[in-house]
Order: C-alpha cells, then sequence, then structure tokens
C-alpha cells in the first residue's frame, strides 16, 4: 500500500541539513522496521511517527496513537516520545522523563545514533505492547 505522506516526507528529508540526513535516516529506518503498524507524516513540523492499527476509543489531546517525533532543536536531534515515561527502565532506553508524560531521548549524531539503536528497538517494542487494543 502506498504511503501518501511519502512525497512530503521525501521533501521534507530533502531540507534537513546534510550533516543530519544519514542520522534521520538511520532513526527512520529503526522505527519503521520495528513495526508494519508503525506510519509516519509530518506532525509538528517534524517526522513524526505513530501507531496505525486498531485502538480503543480514547482522548486525542492523550497522545496515544502518536510514538515519537524527531526534533532537529539547537544542532542536535531529540527524539520526543509525547507518552514515553510509560517505557519501562529494563528497555535501557535512557532519556529525559516529564511530568506531562513525554520521554525525550537526545541523539549526539550518527555514531550516537548507532550505539543508541537496540535500546531505541526494545522502547518501541515495549511502547508497542502497552498499546490498548
Amino acid at each position: 500500500m502506498s504511503n501518501p505522506n511519502s512525497l512530503i516526507i521525501t521533501e521534507y528529508i530533502a531540507s534537513i541539513d546534510v550533516e543530519f540526513k544519514p542520522t534521520i535516516e538511520l532513526l527512520r529506518a529503526i522505527f519503521l522496521n520495528s513495526d508494519i503498524e508503525i506510519a509516519e507524516h509530518i506532525k509538528w513540523n517534524s517526522l513524526s511517527f505513530y501507531y496505525s492499527g486498531e485502538m480503543k476509543e480514547f482522548d486525542a489531546k492523550e497522545y496515544k496513537r502518536d510514538l515519537a517525533v524527531i526534533n532537529l532543536h539547537r544542532r542536535k536531534i531529540l527524539i520526543v516520545f509525547p507518552t514515553g515515561n510509560k517505557i519501562e527502565k529494563e528497555t535501557g532506553l535512557s532519556g529525559k522523563n516529564y511530568p506531562d508524560g513525554r520521554k525525550i531521548v537526545e541523539i549526539l549524531n550518527l555514531e550516537d545514533a548507532k550505539q543508541k539503536t537496540e535500546s531505541l528497538k526494545k522502547g518501541i517494542k515495549n511502547w508497542l505492547a502497552q498499546i490498548d487494543k
């Protein structure tokens, strides 16, 4: 099935500073290869990933469908998990938890992203396992 967001996402990635492209492309692959029901779009002016499968009804302000947003901020890559503080510590996914439920993981460069690949995969799988279907 074709992704209607593909052209928009391609254009977005083309607009990213060349220094960040390999890292963004690696992170994108990690998210999209984690589960067939993870989809992508541009949200909050950033590349974002969400669960596209069936879920029980919920208040949209709870952001239960939103998995992560990759935010380029002050020459750093931040992965913002809107409901990420529910990801269990055992996954090894380190980041800062916020009282509003967010978890933010900082990615310094491509090498740092490679080092965090396994913990990101475990964190994503853990998040998916907690979805109320």
